[in-house]
């Protein structure tokens, strides 16, 4: 785990930070490479994973990986739930209050060390369902 002593805002880190938090999208590693290049157009592909991954260990940003293949990135670091559309993949913040005594409550009804928790919910966005199921 990266040690908050050790951690420093680099320029790529401070502008991947800057546009991951101007949007609520939450974009894959390969979106936010492509908002960050608008910038930074020489910095590579692997720069923004490897920063992705050390804003995430830091705390910055979180990595949702959630019910679909694709990572996204939350530039919103509080704990919070997200709605995700089981047919285009949108993922956006449910605006529900975040309940902490969750983790408590399964805690003392199981025998695991509770350490967090993600939870997400699924549905239909409105866009696609305005659209017939493809199939």
């Amino acid at each position: 785990m990266l040690d908050q002593l050790n951690f420093r805002m680099t320029p790529q880190r401070k502008v991947i930070l800057e546009e991951l938090r101007k949007v609520n999208t939450h974009p894959s590693a390969d979106e936010l490479y492509v908002m960050v290049r608008r910038r930074l157009p020489r910095i590579s592909l692997g720069t923004v994973y490897r920063n992705l991954e050390i804003l995430t260990a830091n705390g910055q940003i979180q990595k949702l990986e959630l019910g679909s293949s694709l990572k996204r990135f939350d530039g919103n670091a509080e704990n919070h739930y997200h709605i995700r559309c089981i047919r285009c993949d949108r993922v956006v913040d449910a605006s529900v209050d975040f309940d902490p005594t969750l983790d408590r409550e399964l805690k003392k009804m199981s025998d695991f060390d509770i350490i967090g928790y993600r939870l997400e919910f699924i549905g239909i966005c409105p866009a696609c369902r305005k659209q017939p199921p493809s199939g």
